[in-house]
Protein backbone atom coordinates (compact mmCIF):
# COMPACT_ATOMS: atom_id res chain seq x y z
CA UNK A 1 0.00 0.00 0.00
CA UNK A 2 1.11 3.53 -0.50
CA UNK A 3 1.11 6.51 2.09
CA UNK A 4 -2.27 6.68 3.57
CA UNK A 5 -2.78 9.80 0.97
CA UNK A 6 0.02 11.67 -0.87
CA UNK A 7 -2.16 14.24 -2.49
CA UNK A 8 0.50 16.89 -2.01
CA UNK A 9 3.19 14.22 -4.65
CA UNK A 10 -0.33 14.17 -6.71
CA UNK A 11 -1.44 16.86 -7.47
CA UNK A 12 -3.06 18.16 -10.71
CA UNK A 13 -4.24 22.03 -11.17
CA UNK A 14 -7.45 22.39 -13.13
CA UNK A 15 -6.62 25.02 -16.06
CA UNK A 16 -8.78 28.49 -17.75
CA UNK A 17 -7.62 29.90 -21.19
CA UNK A 18 -7.29 32.98 -21.52
CA UNK A 19 -6.87 33.15 -25.25
CA UNK A 20 -6.89 30.62 -27.53
CA UNK A 21 -10.18 28.07 -27.55
CA UNK A 22 -10.45 26.64 -30.71
CA UNK A 23 -7.84 28.09 -32.66
CA UNK A 24 -5.26 26.30 -30.08
CA UNK A 25 -5.77 23.27 -32.64
CA UNK A 26 -4.27 24.53 -35.16
CA UNK A 27 -1.54 25.64 -34.36
CA UNK A 28 -1.44 28.71 -33.02
CA UNK A 29 -0.28 30.50 -29.57
CA UNK A 30 -3.08 30.23 -26.76
CA UNK A 31 -2.41 31.30 -22.98
CA UNK A 32 -3.61 29.36 -20.29
CA UNK A 33 -4.02 29.86 -16.36
CA UNK A 34 -3.50 27.23 -13.95
CA UNK A 35 -6.37 27.36 -11.07
CA UNK A 36 -5.09 26.78 -7.39
CA UNK A 37 -8.19 23.90 -7.10
CA UNK A 38 -6.70 20.58 -7.99
CA UNK A 39 -7.20 16.80 -8.16
CA UNK A 40 -4.76 14.04 -6.26
CA UNK A 41 -5.01 10.52 -7.01
CA UNK A 42 -4.26 8.06 -4.28
CA UNK A 43 -2.89 4.31 -6.00
CA UNK A 44 -3.25 1.29 -3.57
CA UNK A 45 -1.94 -2.20 -4.36
CA UNK A 46 -5.14 -5.38 -4.55
CA UNK A 47 -4.18 -8.92 -3.77
CA UNK A 48 -6.28 -9.71 -6.90
CA UNK A 49 -6.15 -8.62 -10.55
CA UNK A 50 -7.91 -5.98 -11.88
CA UNK A 51 -8.94 -2.41 -11.72
CA UNK A 52 -11.18 -0.31 -9.45
CA UNK A 53 -11.55 2.81 -9.25
CA UNK A 54 -13.30 5.49 -7.16
CA UNK A 55 -13.98 8.61 -8.12
CA UNK A 56 -14.69 11.19 -4.67
CA UNK A 57 -13.79 14.32 -7.08
CA UNK A 58 -16.54 17.13 -6.77
CA UNK A 59 -18.47 17.60 -9.58
CA UNK A 60 -21.22 19.57 -11.35
CA UNK A 61 -24.57 17.21 -11.74
CA UNK A 62 -23.90 14.28 -14.55
CA UNK A 63 -20.66 15.46 -15.03
CA UNK A 64 -19.21 11.91 -14.05
CA UNK A 65 -21.93 9.70 -15.19
CA UNK A 66 -21.21 11.51 -18.59
CA UNK A 67 -17.66 11.04 -18.86
CA UNK A 68 -17.99 7.84 -17.23
CA UNK A 69 -17.03 5.76 -20.50
CA UNK A 70 -14.31 8.59 -21.62
CA UNK A 71 -12.69 8.36 -18.08
CA UNK A 72 -12.73 5.26 -18.07
CA UNK A 73 -10.67 4.79 -21.42
CA UNK A 74 -8.33 7.99 -20.13
CA UNK A 75 -7.46 6.04 -16.74
CA UNK A 76 -6.64 2.75 -19.29
CA UNK A 77 -4.46 4.79 -21.74
CA UNK A 78 -2.43 6.70 -18.91
CA UNK A 79 -1.69 2.82 -17.56
CA UNK A 80 -0.84 1.27 -21.01
CA UNK A 81 1.47 4.26 -21.17
CA UNK A 82 3.15 3.79 -17.71
CA UNK A 83 3.75 -0.49 -18.47
CA UNK A 84 1.22 -0.89 -15.53
CA UNK A 85 -0.66 -4.32 -16.33
CA UNK A 86 -4.09 -4.35 -13.71
CA UNK A 87 -4.11 -7.96 -14.75
CA UNK A 88 -0.76 -9.05 -13.55
CA UNK A 89 -1.64 -6.90 -10.11
CA UNK A 90 -4.72 -5.14 -9.22
CA UNK A 91 -4.78 -1.65 -8.18
CA UNK A 92 -7.49 0.52 -6.40
CA UNK A 93 -7.11 4.43 -7.63
CA UNK A 94 -8.80 6.58 -5.50
CA UNK A 95 -9.67 10.58 -7.38
CA UNK A 96 -10.30 13.30 -5.04
CA UNK A 97 -8.98 16.94 -4.89
CA UNK A 98 -11.17 20.07 -4.58
CA UNK A 99 -11.22 21.28 -8.06
CA UNK A 100 -15.15 20.56 -9.19
CA UNK A 101 -15.34 18.63 -12.39
CA UNK A 102 -16.64 20.96 -15.03
CA UNK A 103 -16.58 21.75 -18.73
CA UNK A 104 -13.74 24.11 -19.62
CA UNK A 105 -12.12 23.70 -16.44
CA UNK A 106 -9.62 21.14 -17.56
CA UNK A 107 -10.92 18.21 -15.29
CA UNK A 108 -9.98 15.45 -17.34
CA UNK A 109 -6.58 16.47 -17.67
CA UNK A 110 -6.03 16.91 -14.02
CA UNK A 111 -7.36 13.35 -13.63
CA UNK A 112 -5.12 11.55 -15.92
CA UNK A 113 -1.89 13.67 -14.66
CA UNK A 114 -2.81 13.08 -11.09
CA UNK A 115 -2.63 9.82 -11.87
CA UNK A 116 0.95 9.51 -13.87
CA UNK A 117 2.53 11.08 -10.36
CA UNK A 118 0.20 8.33 -8.33
CA UNK A 119 2.02 5.59 -10.61
CA UNK A 120 5.01 7.38 -10.66
CA UNK A 121 5.12 8.28 -6.16
CA UNK A 122 3.96 4.53 -5.58
CA UNK A 123 6.42 2.97 -7.90
CA UNK A 124 9.42 5.40 -7.00
CA UNK A 125 10.28 5.98 -10.78
CA UNK A 126 11.73 9.38 -10.18
CA UNK A 127 9.94 10.69 -13.80
CA UNK A 128 10.43 14.18 -15.27
CA UNK A 129 7.55 16.48 -15.31
CA UNK A 130 7.77 16.18 -19.09
CA UNK A 131 7.08 12.10 -18.58
CA UNK A 132 4.24 13.01 -16.18
CA UNK A 133 3.11 15.27 -18.97
CA UNK A 134 3.37 13.00 -21.57
CA UNK A 135 1.65 10.52 -19.72
CA UNK A 136 -1.07 12.91 -19.21
CA UNK A 137 -1.48 13.92 -22.78
CA UNK A 138 -2.26 9.96 -23.63
CA UNK A 139 -4.76 10.04 -21.17
CA UNK A 140 -6.51 12.46 -22.42
CA UNK A 141 -7.01 10.59 -25.88
CA UNK A 142 -9.82 9.27 -23.66
CA UNK A 143 -11.51 12.32 -23.32
CA UNK A 144 -10.73 14.24 -26.68
CA UNK A 145 -9.55 11.76 -29.12
CA UNK A 146 -6.64 14.15 -30.69
CA UNK A 147 -6.51 16.38 -27.71
CA UNK A 148 -4.03 19.91 -28.61
CA UNK A 149 -2.00 19.29 -25.07
CA UNK A 150 -2.93 22.63 -23.57
CA UNK A 151 -5.18 21.03 -20.96
CA UNK A 152 -2.15 18.54 -19.43
CA UNK A 153 0.21 21.11 -19.87
CA UNK A 154 -1.53 23.10 -18.03
CA UNK A 155 -2.44 20.70 -15.10
CA UNK A 156 1.43 19.44 -14.84
CA UNK A 157 3.35 22.54 -14.86
CA UNK A 158 0.98 25.58 -13.45
CA UNK A 159 1.11 28.98 -13.54
CA UNK A 160 0.52 31.16 -16.68
CA UNK A 161 1.91 29.52 -19.88
CA UNK A 162 2.31 30.35 -23.38
CA UNK A 163 1.31 27.28 -25.44
CA UNK A 164 1.55 25.97 -29.17
CA UNK A 165 0.83 22.68 -30.73
CA UNK A 166 3.25 21.61 -33.26
CA UNK A 167 3.75 18.49 -35.52
CA UNK A 168 6.08 17.16 -32.84
CA UNK A 169 6.09 18.06 -28.87
CA UNK A 170 3.94 21.04 -28.12
CA UNK A 171 5.74 24.52 -27.11
CA UNK A 172 5.26 25.94 -24.09
CA UNK A 173 6.94 28.63 -22.14
CA UNK A 174 6.11 30.05 -18.26
CA UNK A 175 5.49 33.01 -18.02
CA UNK A 176 5.48 35.49 -14.80
CA UNK A 177 3.19 38.29 -14.17
CA UNK A 178 4.09 41.72 -12.88
CA UNK A 179 1.09 41.56 -10.53
CA UNK A 180 -2.15 38.26 -9.54
CA UNK A 181 -4.87 38.63 -11.50
CA UNK A 182 -8.13 38.80 -10.00
CA UNK A 183 -10.53 35.68 -11.92
CA UNK A 184 -14.15 34.50 -11.20
CA UNK A 185 -15.21 31.44 -12.95
CA UNK A 186 -18.85 30.34 -13.18
CA UNK A 187 -20.14 26.84 -14.54
CA UNK A 188 -23.55 27.09 -16.92
CA UNK A 189 -24.18 23.52 -16.19
CA UNK A 190 -23.98 21.98 -18.68
CA UNK A 191 -21.59 19.54 -19.79
CA UNK A 192 -20.62 19.49 -23.17
CA UNK A 193 -18.42 16.54 -25.63
CA UNK A 194 -14.87 18.24 -26.07
CA UNK A 195 -14.76 15.61 -29.24
CA UNK A 196 -17.69 16.54 -30.68
CA UNK A 197 -17.46 20.84 -30.36
CA UNK A 198 -14.20 20.54 -31.70
CA UNK A 199 -14.87 17.88 -34.81
CA UNK A 200 -17.91 20.63 -35.47
CA UNK A 201 -15.62 23.55 -35.63
CA UNK A 202 -13.68 21.36 -38.34
CA UNK A 203 -16.62 20.81 -40.54
CA UNK A 204 -16.99 24.13 -40.69
CA UNK A 205 -13.80 24.93 -41.18
CA UNK A 206 -13.47 22.52 -43.88
CA UNK A 207 -16.70 23.96 -45.72
CA UNK A 208 -15.71 27.64 -45.49
CA UNK A 209 -12.14 27.66 -45.19
CA UNK A 210 -11.75 31.71 -46.02
CA UNK A 211 -14.52 32.43 -43.10
CA UNK A 212 -12.27 30.43 -41.02
CA UNK A 213 -9.05 31.94 -41.88
CA UNK A 214 -10.41 35.30 -41.61
CA UNK A 215 -10.97 34.20 -37.80
CA UNK A 216 -7.83 33.03 -37.23
CA UNK A 217 -5.81 35.50 -38.43
CA UNK A 218 -7.55 38.18 -36.32
CA UNK A 219 -7.23 35.81 -33.15
CA UNK A 220 -3.32 35.65 -34.22
CA UNK A 221 -3.38 39.66 -33.64
CA UNK A 222 -5.40 39.40 -30.28
CA UNK A 223 -3.05 36.85 -28.87
CA UNK A 224 0.32 38.37 -29.22
CA UNK A 225 -1.53 41.82 -27.76
CA UNK A 226 -2.54 39.77 -25.03
CA UNK A 227 0.31 38.41 -24.09
CA UNK A 228 1.95 42.09 -24.14
CA UNK A 229 -0.58 43.50 -22.30
CA UNK A 230 -0.42 40.75 -19.17
CA UNK A 231 3.32 40.91 -19.54
CA UNK A 232 2.88 44.76 -18.99
CA UNK A 233 0.20 44.82 -16.46
CA UNK A 234 -2.43 46.79 -18.44
CA UNK A 235 -5.34 44.58 -17.43
CA UNK A 236 -7.62 47.25 -18.98
CA UNK A 237 -6.64 46.06 -22.33
CA UNK A 238 -6.49 42.03 -21.60
CA UNK A 239 -10.20 42.34 -20.79
CA UNK A 240 -10.86 43.91 -23.91
CA UNK A 241 -9.17 41.48 -25.92
CA UNK A 242 -10.93 38.80 -23.71
CA UNK A 243 -13.90 40.29 -24.85
CA UNK A 244 -12.79 40.11 -28.73
CA UNK A 245 -12.23 36.49 -28.14
CA UNK A 246 -15.24 35.72 -26.62
CA UNK A 247 -17.05 37.12 -29.84
CA UNK A 248 -14.58 35.27 -32.41
CA UNK A 249 -15.78 32.02 -30.64
CA UNK A 250 -19.61 33.31 -30.76
CA UNK A 251 -18.22 33.48 -34.56
CA UNK A 252 -17.22 29.91 -34.10
CA UNK A 253 -20.57 28.97 -32.86
CA UNK A 254 -19.43 27.46 -29.68
CA UNK A 255 -20.92 29.67 -27.35
CA UNK A 256 -24.09 29.79 -26.52
CA UNK A 257 -27.06 31.50 -24.47
CA UNK A 258 -26.19 30.61 -21.13
CA UNK A 259 -22.99 31.45 -21.83
CA UNK A 260 -23.38 34.38 -23.09
CA UNK A 261 -26.05 35.49 -20.52
CA UNK A 262 -22.72 34.91 -17.44
CA UNK A 263 -20.25 37.13 -19.70
CA UNK A 264 -22.67 39.89 -20.04
CA UNK A 265 -23.48 40.01 -16.49
CA UNK A 266 -20.42 39.77 -15.54
CA UNK A 267 -19.32 42.90 -17.43
CA UNK A 268 -22.43 44.65 -16.41
CA UNK A 269 -20.98 43.83 -12.46
CA UNK A 270 -17.72 45.31 -13.25
CA UNK A 271 -15.44 43.13 -15.05
CA UNK A 272 -13.19 44.58 -17.22
CA UNK A 273 -13.20 41.45 -19.56
CA UNK A 274 -15.52 38.27 -19.60
CA UNK A 275 -15.42 35.25 -22.11
CA UNK A 276 -15.99 32.04 -22.38
CA UNK A 277 -13.36 29.57 -21.24
CA UNK A 278 -12.53 26.04 -22.89
CA UNK A 279 -15.41 23.85 -25.10
CA UNK A 280 -17.66 26.09 -25.17
CA UNK A 281 -21.84 24.92 -26.13
CA UNK A 282 -22.03 24.89 -22.31
CA UNK A 283 -19.08 24.47 -19.75
CA UNK A 284 -17.70 27.93 -17.83
CA UNK A 285 -17.00 31.45 -18.61
CA UNK A 286 -14.39 33.76 -16.82
CA UNK A 287 -13.86 37.28 -16.16
CA UNK A 288 -11.26 39.63 -14.62
CA UNK A 289 -11.39 42.15 -11.48
CA UNK A 290 -9.18 45.03 -10.95
CA UNK A 291 -10.12 45.09 -7.23
CA UNK A 292 -11.25 42.51 -4.82
CA UNK A 293 -14.14 44.60 -4.05
CA UNK A 294 -15.09 43.88 -7.92
CA UNK A 295 -14.79 40.75 -7.53
CA UNK A 296 -17.03 40.18 -5.38
CA UNK A 297 -19.75 41.96 -6.95
CA UNK A 298 -19.22 39.93 -10.34
CA UNK A 299 -19.39 36.62 -8.42
CA UNK A 300 -22.43 37.59 -6.76
CA UNK A 301 -23.94 39.12 -9.74
CA UNK A 302 -23.05 35.66 -11.44
CA UNK A 303 -24.27 33.61 -8.76
CA UNK A 304 -27.68 34.60 -9.49
CA UNK A 305 -27.72 33.04 -12.81
CA UNK A 306 -24.84 29.91 -12.60
CA UNK A 307 -25.32 26.82 -10.38
CA UNK A 308 -21.73 27.18 -8.88
CA UNK A 309 -19.54 29.93 -9.60
CA UNK A 310 -15.73 30.20 -7.87
CA UNK A 311 -12.66 32.79 -7.16
CA UNK A 312 -9.12 32.60 -7.73
CA UNK A 313 -5.92 34.06 -9.14
CA UNK A 314 -3.68 33.70 -11.33
CA UNK A 315 0.03 34.62 -10.22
Amino acid sequence: MTDPFPSDKTRAFGKLILFGEHFVVYKVPALVGAVSAYTDCELQYLDEPGLEVVDNRPAVPNYKQQKYDEGMEAINLTLNHLGVDTKKRGIKLTFGGDLCCASGIGASAAQVVSLARAVNHAESRSMTEDEINAAGYEGEKGYHGTPSGIDNTAATFGGLLRFQRTDGAPIFEKKSLPSPIRIVYASTGITASTTKVVGDVKAKKEADEAWFSNLLEQYKVLVDDGQKAIEDGDLVTVGKLMDQNHALLQELTVSCKELDDLVAAARSAGAIGAKMSGTGRGGLMLAIAPTEEIQDAVAKALEALAPQVWKTTFA
